[in-house]
């Protein structure tokens, strides 16, 4: 399989890295992962697609290699969905198709939403626009957001070795250690005593607003792009069925799908997600 090719993406307030498999003349199929992971969430998918595909998949800000965003500044879908478009601009990607797992699949179905006419194709794994509120811990979720405490950081963990690091991961993910090796080896950076993550400790902070169920609706009615949609069953706890149902009945062209497995899907079983991809396209 095809090796990884390393790209910086410069955009006016911050630097975004890539990974990239697949010829450049190939149809560019743009790849978001999900929180706190990074380009390496599809390091064993992206290979798989690069006869038929230039797979470039980002390091959102503040994950991976890419820049952190400015001090004071705070993580938001809208923000995430700028930063891809202009992303896709600098890299001069006048209609690509874009795959999204989790909240890259929420960011990829906005990003879809906000430019249709640039959209090949959508494909999302585990998500299809943002996380919602139903109101029930808006208040709370506010306070908790914006409590002074939040301010402080904590210590950033030092790992004695990537082995260390990755069976950290493994735990709190649920992932096979072979498995979130891909993700944890991008993701640290040497420090002294060890190793430490890369990605920006802010992200870990909860969003003060989240959009209520009835705007994602209004948003991913804007859709218009063949999509397909993927779901592990069983479901995700955060991706009920009837909520996905919901949302899924908003978009006019759109196929779902279910298969036995985790979260992440395209690292626990790459070969039934190309062939999913490839039956999309």
């Amino acid at each position: 399989m095809s090796a990884a090719v390393e790209q910086r993406i410069a955009l006016p307030h911050l630097t975004l890295h890539a990974q990239v498999w697949g010829d450049a003349t190939l149809p560019p199929l743009v790849a978001l992962h999900g929180w706190l992971d990074n380009a390496g969430s599809f390091a064993r998918l992206a290979p798989r697609l690069a006869a038929r595909y230039r797979v470039i998949a980002l390091d959102l800000p503040g994950h991976g290699h890419s820049d952190h965003l400015a001090a004071g500044a705070s993580y938001h879908y809208v923000d995430y969905v700028q930063a891809v478009l202009t992303a896709t601009d600098a890299l001069r990607l006048d209609r690509y198709s874009l795959l999204g797992h989790s909240l890259g699949a929420g960011i990829a179905a906005l990003v879809a939403a906000a430019s249709p006419e640039r959209i090949e194709r959508l494909l999302l794994i585990e998500g299809l626009g943002p996380l919602g509120d139903d109101g029930s811990h808006t208040l709370q979720r506010f306070r908790d957001a914006l409590a002074p405490h939040r301010a402080n950081r904590k210590p950033l963990r030092v790992f004695r070795d990537i082995a260390q690091a990755v069976s950290a991961r493994s735990i709190a993910s649920g992932l096979p250690a072979e498995l979130a090796r891909p993700i944890v080896e991008r993701g640290l950076v040497e420090t002294e005593g060890g190793w430490r993550w890369r990605s920006d400790p802010r992200l870990t902070r909860p969003s003060a607003v989240r959009l209520a169920e009835s705007q994602v609706h209004a948003l991913v009615h804007g859709i218009t792009s063949p999509t397909a949609l993927l779901l592990a069953q069983p479901a995700t706890a955060y991706l009920p069925g009837a909520m996905m149902q919901a949302r899924a009945a908003c978009v006019a062209n759109i196929a779902v799908s279910h298969l036995d497995g985790g979260h992440h899907l395209q690292l626990e079983h790459p070969a039934d997600v190309a062939a999913w991809i490839d039956a999309a396209t």
